[in-house]
């Protein structure tokens, strides 16, 4: 059992360490693509890289002789509307992330982008869940340190930070949206509804594009190693292994562990683009991880 909790952690581990360096490939997009190329470029990768998983996890269910075909036609029906509505919410906060880190650091937007673990837990009030002592210290502490972060001495807060703290909104909406959607799911159906939206949020954002970026072949070759790295590894492999790790984790252990995401934006944005935060900022970020444990470890 300890051996199987400490695989998971280490997965987990693994996805946080992903999930964290991807700002800094959103970031290196950037110079050669626009947001929403960039967007609808990996996201499809990202859908892709999913079906390999699918048509195994479908063989086994198929072999356990779980559903009839009529179960698998009614389960696709809801899983194309699900779709398109989680995809919908995704492609809201992907456009609003991906916008803002070309005003803003890969750091901060780590760090902004985390806050959407303090909303969720006070979102959920609209849906008459109960919020204890944790969550409302947590979001205090959380809001004093993005203060820190993000708002300067005059009191004006940069652009790409005001699309990183919008875009978290939309990244709660989903993480509750996905939370209403999914029970009953099975594993299978779970990757699939992930793979759907992830088209969805592709399919929205190479439309906008066409309509307000110049889209060519050179560009996205130029930014080929942050797209792949987007795609493949932070949509695909990250979500795999959060899928596979997450059904022998200890949830606070899952919570803490995947927490760290915002940090080691902040590292791999120090070490791979040289950003560095001043004494202030690194208080206001240190205030704000404390309020995402906080909320999670004490709901």
């Amino acid at each position: 059992m300890q051996a199987r909790l400490f695989k998971a952690d280490a997965l987990l581990m693994l996805t946080a360490l992903i999930w964290g360096a991807a700002f800094v490939a959103q970031r290196l997009g950037m110079e050669h693509v626009g947001p929403f190329t960039f967007n609808g470029v990996r996201f499809a990768l990202g859908a892709l890289a999913l079906q390999p998983l699918i048509w195994r996890m479908q063989r086994t269910r198929a072999n356990e002789g779980r559903s009839s075909d009529l179960h698998q036609g009614l389960a696709s029906t809801r899983l194309i509307r699900y779709g398109l509505l989680a995809g919908c919410v995704l492609f809201a906060g992907a456009a609003l992330q991906q916008v803002g880190i070309v005003y803003t650091t890969a750091g901060k937007a780590g760090f902004i982008t985390g806050l959407y673990v303090v909303m969720v837990p006070l979102f959920g009030l609209f849906l008459r869940q109960r919020a204890g002592a944790g969550t409302w210290i947590g979001a205090i502490a959380a809001a004093v340190g993005l203060y820190l972060l993000s708002v300067n001495e005059d009191f004006s807060i940069a652009y790409g930070d005001v699309l990183e703290l919008i875009g978290a909104v939309f990244w709660a909406g989903h993480v509750l949206l996905i939370g209403r959607l999914s029970p009953g799911m099975d594993a299978t159906d779970a990757v699939k509804l992930a793979s759907a939206q992830f088209a969805v949020c592709s399919l929205l954002s190479l439309g906008v594009a066409v309509v307000m970026e110049p889209i060519a072949l050179a560009g996205i070759s130029a930014a080929a190693v942050p797209i792949l790295y987007g795609g493949l590894m932070s949509v695909g492999v990250a979500y795999t292994l959060q899928v596979v790790a997450q059904r022998d984790a200890n949830p606070a252990h899952a919570a803490i562990i995947l927490s760290l995401e915002a940090v080691f934006a902040a590292v791999a944005g120090y070490f791979v683009l040289g950003e560095v935060l001043a004494v202030r900022a690194l208080i206001g970020c240190g205030l704000m991880l404390g309020g995402m444990l906080l909320s999670q470890l004490r709901p």
